[in-house]
């Protein structure tokens, strides 16, 4: 089965054409390396906009929202907020394999990430740090599981 996906960077600076995205082409060459049809990077600024382009890609019928950024302590760091409000059920597993996958590899602040998973009826959004080596960390550890739980979302036999 093919699935769609979207990728979406929360970031004031490269919202506003101060530096470059760095880390929503990781995440899409990650899913393209998965076989995941994924166009280029949502580039938005931190809180309320991650909120409606998550609506937004989720109405438009794809089947999987990596985003990058705005997981930190930083008081515009909304990222897991914007989520929650849009996703019906949490996938706890998920976020925490992100962060498992940087402590294990020697990343110690890979723990203050605040990214969440879950569900927004059959759309699996999982929150992704806003570093270039979150992103790798991140399609790192799902990987192994990411087009298994798609499948699963999708009804088929698991």
């Amino acid at each position: 089965m093919s699935y769609r996906a979207a990728v979406i960077t929360a970031s004031n600076r490269s919202a506003a054409g101060l530096r470059p995205d760095t880390s929503g082409p990781i995440l899409v060459a990650g899913l393209r390396d998965l076989g995941i049809e994924v166009g280029d990077p949502l580039v938005v600024p931190d809180g309320e906009p991650v909120g409606q382009a998550l609506r937004d890609a989720v109405a438009s019928g794809i089947d999987l929202i990596l985003t990058t950024g705005g997981t930190g302590l930083s008081p515009t760091d909304r990222t897991p907020e914007m989520t929650r409000l849009v996703i019906d059920r949490e996938v706890p597993g998920l976020a925490d394999a992100i962060r498992d996958h940087g402590t294990q590899h020697g990343i110690a602040t890979a723990v203050l990430s605040r990214g969440i998973a879950g569900l927004a009826g059959r759309v699996l959004i999982i929150n992704a740090p806003g570093s270039p080596g979150g992103c790798r960390d991140a399609i790192a550890a799902l990987s192994p599981v990411l087009v298994h739980a798609l499948d699963q979302i999708s009804g088929l036999d698991h």
